[in-house]
């Protein structure tokens, strides 16, 4: 158990220097001075001056930092931040969001050619395929399946092929059946009774079910199917959170079986502990889709985050001036405390009842 959660803990922290990593590249690439590049955060541990530079391990083993001169104003030479053009700094800031992505596409690349990255296939497919299996992608409103409560996400194991569930199925229309389910790592049998009459879109038990294994690549491949695979996620990942504030705002509803829960600091190690339980694959691939998920919270114009900090230079682009320094720095403050109070109300809210 406690190994587990270190392995969790330390992809984490792994992410987050990977992620100051790239403002620490970038700010050395432009000829900005790095004053610290640290690891956790102070007090002080250990600490190593290399040229200008101090790397220093901290006790407070909770992310990285990297402190660049005159990153928050008062210095403006040319060797400092503030004094380096616009589009350079701009990539000083980008570079921790890309950095995200770029671990994301080598994490997917190495899941693709060493054992093969999720994908639809049809019953007829079965050559170069790994673990195929049958899982739910949608709940019909009103059906056996919502009664039972199934969900979008869960595998029906003993199943191969679509086809032979649905033969099972219709073999048993008005009676009882017992199907196995996995969800995350739980796996439980549910009991349904499959319809005599329904519509053809429906189905005799109310869900939508696809047909997925995994489809290993060439090493020569894989390269081009991680960053393949990133620009999908990605793209799966902003449609969910687009469906999810609909929902909130009232425009839109959530599909059948499917829920909308955050996830805090807590949950995502809980989650990274039960995925190292289920194999290096499944372990890297989801490590790849937090890195997403992090390059894509971390480029929201929020203050005290990297795309926060974009819109400041944006306006000072606008303006033709930067933002009063004391003005950016309350109100990256204001936000930072914002987001601490808001993991703190996701951690308790949702995190603490979901694992406990």
């Amino acid at each position: 158990m406690i190994f587990t959660l270190l392995i969790a803990f330390f992809s984490l922290i792994f992410l987050v220097v990977v992620h100051e990593l790239g403002h620490f590249i970038l700010a050395k690439k432009f000829g900005a001075e790095v004053e610290e590049f640290g690891i956790g955060y102070p007090p002080r541990f250990l600490g190593k001056r290399i040229g200008k530079t101090l790397y220093s391990l901290n006790i407070l083993p909770f992310g990285a930092f990297v402190k660049i001169r005159g990153e928050e104003g008062g210095v403006e030479d040319y060797r400092s931040f503030a004094g380096k053009p616009m589009w350079q700094r701009m990539s000083i800031v980008l570079g921790g969001v890309v950095s995200f992505w770029l671990i994301a596409a080598v994490l997917l690349s190495i899941v693709a050619g060493g054992w093969g990255l999720p994908t639809a296939v049809s019953d007829e497919e079965n050559e170069n395929l790994k673990d195929p299996r049958i899982q739910i992608t949608q709940i019909i409103p009103d059906s056996p399946a919502q009664e039972a409560d199934f969900r979008a996400g869960d595998i029906i194991i003993g199943f191969e092929k679509i086809g032979d569930i649905s033969n099972f199925i219709s073999e048993n229309k008005g009676k009882e059946i017992v199907l196995k389910i996995k969800r995350g790592q739980d796996v439980f049998e549910k009991k349904v009774t499959p319809r005599m009459t329904y519509s053809q879109d429906d189905g005799p038990v109310g869900f939508i079910i696809t047909r997925i294994a995994l489809r290993p690549y060439s090493w020569a491949e894989a390269p081009f199917q991680g960053i393949s695979a990133t620009f999908t996620l990605t793209g799966n990942i902003i449609k969910g959170w687009v469906l999810g504030v609909k929902s909130l705002l009232g425009i839109s509803q959530l599909p059948e079986g499917v829920k909308m829960e955050m996830m805090g600091p807590v949950g995502i190690l809980d989650l990274l502990g039960q995925y190292s339980k289920m194999g290096l694959n499944s372990f890297l691939f989801l490590v790849a889709l937090i890195a997403i998920a992090l390059a894509l919270a971390n480029s929201l114009p929020i203050p005290a985050l990297d795309g926060g900090k974009i819109l400041f230079l944006m306006i000072e682009v606008i303006r033709k001036k930067s933002v009063n320094q004391k003005i950016e720095q309350r109100l990256t403050a204001g936000f930072f405390i914002l987001l601490i109070l808001f993991v703190i109300f996701v951690t308790i809210k949702f995190d603490i009842p979901r694992i406990f």
